[in-house]
């Protein structure tokens, strides 16, 4: 029999015996001093993490498992053996990133409300200590073993549906129970799903193999003519081996840092963003207030944005006392809030008319909570110390569904009309009157029987929009399509998305779906109408699905943001899928690809602006990159088809292999974001990262790099004879279109002195640190022995710089081209507008 755990004999406990054996109380929990005692005994609440492989395993599984890594073994061990033990060990850099990452998962970290010493708080789930009282919500993370909920815990029995759990004691002649099945009244702390790669990874991956390929086919051809002019084989070998470090190194190393890129890189192909509006959202504060009080009996909207009414009736004290019965906030003594905005906001106005004591006379006997698709809670009550009191259900909803359950309306306990079609009526004037200044409103009702219940009236409440005009403006005019999907009225939410800048038609509901509308279309007539839907409204967890479904059908890329329990499988099938870190469900942030920390819908047009930085710094680092690399793969294949002598020495290839792996082609990574990014449109779904104008780039700058470096060697070496003057001026002259090439890698289409010379810190720093490096190899005696070096003089290196720079004015001179013809474009495209 496997080793058990302790909740396998807490399961045949009762609540009592559990309390008692873990020194607790089923009411106040443990106390504070006696928590501090625990977890000095017990330690923290947390798993020990499993060692991962041990570095030495990891080095050897990478060339099994990655051809590229596998294809560059030889390189590795001669660089080592020649003292460059950089690229030999470069595989290290892999394992510490991953460890980086264990690191991050702690910037989002788990919390839980418990009760100590009588008093709720939210604490980090590591304090927790064993018996614990802990309170849990709808969405939130088990921090550990519990008791008395229903759960998800598909991850560990395989179940796709929740488990009810409950209090029962588990009969067993052991004394334990063996089956995680059977323990019905214990709750499991979750577990995490591994992420598939984003598109821009797998993509990575394959130009990295094929780059892999084709410089392998190379060098086997460069060693194979050497050979054949009856070359040195270990001379060839080690030039062919280092020189395959030279361009392919330094691909395996970017697309390791790649593939630990975050999901924000995706986002800068994101064209459609949908955006919850419902529950805890970045378009509004999440503050909310109740403004207006309806009630059937005088036919009123009490308006309480000024003040309290000077008169309040029955059923308008009726409707309150269901909000605070109906309710699962807790607003503690220090005035801290617990709980559901719609529910403090409730509570906030019970206090403010002096009505808790009003709810305080009733107990809970069950509940049923809210659910996105029966959009309705209710609890069953009765008075407390009241035996012969009749259970009550209270119940709290959208307005259509209470409606719908109600088959008479409050006046006063003796005194209930029916609910006829006139009053119907009259109750959804006023709701849409409500709904049309953006209020979200929620119907209260009561009775014995839960499709005969009495409507008692509406409260109307105020979220105030947070200030994302500009946001959603720049997002709009970066080619991203903003939709609001929200819970609300489809009144409620158009007037909410014309106060955020979401660009509706005021005429109609055109721009305005419903769920029932949704679920009323096939997925073709959905996919047919979407691209014209800004707002959806009264929307379930499934019709959000089918959005982002149809979306993706017509080759969208799409950013879902959610918060609840219920938006997991949202955010799980869209592209990207955004959680809020402040206020999002536990079980959301986990389904999540990115987690906004401080939940600013602002944070992720920055994301946006990042993400399209990355790639374009990316194609960046890969111009240079794959410039240099052909331009030092043909310097060599030139060389050797033409019988001349190598222009570069085995220690030189792997001087220009660390200045073009090290700081200047790094810091092409970390170009400051250009704040034209927004102007260029999301790129598309399966665009190459390789576009012609790329490859055409690259080829021109490895040709004249090529040309001048050549022209150099084949001017120096005029004798026929190979001196380490012929080679020192081909190697720096080399290095110096590296630097020159670096600067003009910098912005694909900005010209240098636009973007500023010294607006990249980093890679002035990385420049400078090169040249100087450059310099001791060619003057410091000890690196003229190892390099095969001698010092040049001033006329020199002007020489080369003028022939070296040749690469970035030319790149200038391309900019300079393309944005002038750019610009004629767009003013003819202005000019036509204009006329028509």
């Amino acid at each position: 029999m496997c080793s058990l755990t302790p909740s396998a004999y807490f399961a045949c406990y009762t609540i009592e015996k559990s309390a008692e054996d873990l020194d607790s109380n089923i009411e106040t929990g443990i106390s504070s001093s006696k928590a501090v005692e625990k977890r000095q005994t017990n330690g923290y609440n947390e798993f020990e993490v499993e060692e991962g492989d041990h570095p030495i395993v990891k080095f050897f599984k990478q060339f099994v498992e990655n051809p590229l890594v596998l294809l560059l073994l030889c390189s590795a061990v001669i660089s080592l053996i020649m003292g460059n033990q950089k690229d030999a060990f470069s595989v290290f850099l892999e394992y510490r990133s991953e460890k980086s990452l264990e690191a991050l998962n702690k910037l989002v970290p788990h919390h839980c409300h418990l009760t100590r010493d009588g008093h709720l708080s939210t604490v980090s789930a590591t304090e927790l200590v064993p018996g614990d009282l802990v309170r849990f919500g709808v969405g939130d993370r088990v921090p550990a073993d519990a008791v008395n909920l229903e759960i998800d815990e598909s991850n560990l029995t395989g179940e796709t549906k929740p488990r009810k759990k409950n209090i029962d004691v588990i009969p067993s002649e052991t004394n334990y129970v063996e089956s995680i099945q059977e323990r019905k009244n214990i709750a499991f702390m979750g577990t995490l799903a591994e992420t598939p790669k984003t598109p821009f990874q797998i993509s990575m991956n394959d130009l990295g193999k094929k780059l892999s390929y084709l410089s392998g086919a190379i060098i086997a051809v460069i060693v194979t003519l050497g050979l054949i002019q009856g070359r040195q084989w270990l001379e060839m070998f080690t030039i062919g081996a280092v020189t395959l470090g030279l361009g392919v190194l330094r691909m395996a190393k970017k697309n390791a840092i790649i593939k630990k890129l975050p999901s924000v890189e995706t986002l800068g192909s994101v064209n459609v963003i949908c955006v919850d509006k419902t529950g805890k959202c970045t378009l509004t504060e999440n503050v909310m207030t109740v403004t207006k009080i309806f009630t059937l009996d005088e036919e009123n909207t009490f308006d309480l944005e000024h003040g309290l009414p000077p008169k309040t009736s029955i059923a308008m004290r009726e409707v309150l006392k269901i909000g605070g019965i109906c309710n699962n906030a807790h607003i503690d003594e220090d005035g801290k809030k617990f709980g559901q905005a719609t529910d403090v906001a409730l509570l906030d106005c019970l206090i403010k008319m002096n009505m808790e004591d009003e709810i305080m006379g009733y107990e809970r006997v069950s509940e049923i909570p809210f659910n996105s698709d029966q959009k309705w809670m209710s609890v069953n009550c009765r008075r407390k110390n009241d035996d012969s009191s009749k259970e009550i259900i209270y119940l709290k909803g959208s307005i259509e569904v209470v409606l719908g359950k109600c088959t008479s309306y409050f006046v006063s306990e003796t005194h209930k009309p029916p609910l006829d079609v006139p009053a119907k009526e009259s109750v959804m004037r006023h709701v849409t009157a409500m709904s049309s200044l953006g209020l979200r409103v929620l119907a209260m009702a009561s009775g014995s029987d839960n499709n005969k219940l009495t409507f008692v009236g509406c409260v109307a409440m105020y979220d105030p929009p947070r200030k994302v005009e500009k946001a959603i403006r720049d997002l709009i005019g970066g080619g991203v399509k903003i939709v609001m999907i929200t819970g609300d009225s489809d009144q409620t939410a158009l007037s909410i998305a014309r106060k955020l800048g979401i660009p509706v038609n005021p005429s109609n509901h055109s721009n305005c779906l419903t769920g029932a509308d949704i679920e009323a279309m096939s997925s073709e007539d959905l996919r047919s109408v979407i691209g014209s839907i800004t707002v959806f409204a009264r929307t379930a967890p499934k019709h959000k699905m089918a959005i982002i479904q149809a979306f993706q059908a017509n080759g969208s890329i799409v950013a879902m943001t959610g918060d609840g329990v219920n938006d997991a499988p949202a955010l799980k099938i869209a592209d990207i899928g955004i959680s809020m870190g402040k206020s999002g469900s536990d079980v959301s942030r986990e389904a999540a690809d990115i987690i906004l920390v401080n939940d600013e819908f602002v944070t992720i047009l920055d994301a946006v602006k990042e993400g399209k930085s990355i790639f374009y710094n990316i194609r960046n680092f890969l111009t240079f990159q794959l410039s240099t690399s052909i331009a030092a793969l043909t310097l060599i294949t030139m060389s050797t088809v033409s019988g001349l002598p190598n222009p570069l020495n085995a220690m030189q290839i792997l001087w220009i292999n660390i200045l073009m792996d090290g700081p200047p082609a790094q810091s092409l990574g970390v170009e400051p974001v250009d704040e034209n990014v927004m102007r260029q449109p999301p790129r598309k779904k399966n665009a190459p990262i390789l576009t012609p104008a790329l490859i055409m780039r690259v080829l021109t700058c490895a040709a004249i790099i090529v040309a001048g470096t050549l022209f150099t060697y084949i001017t120096e070496m005029r004798d026929g004879i190979v001196t380490a003057r012929d080679t020192t001026m081909t190697f720096t002259c080399f290095v110096l279109f590296d630097m020159f090439n670096a600067l003009s890698c910098r912005s694909e289409k900005k010209s240098i002195f636009k973007l500023g010379l010294f607006s990249n810190r980093m890679f002035n720093l990385a420049v400078a640190f090169s040249l100087i490096g450059q310099l001791l190899v060619i003057y410091l005696p000890f690196f003229q022995a190892v390099f095969q070096t001698e010092a040049l003089g001033l006329d020199d290196l002007f020489g080369l710089i003028v022939i070296t720079s040749s690469v970035f004015w030319i790149d200038e001179f391309r900019k300079h081209y393309h944005n002038q013809k750019q610009e004629e474009e767009d003013y003819g495209t202005v000019a036509a507008m204009e006329m028509a």
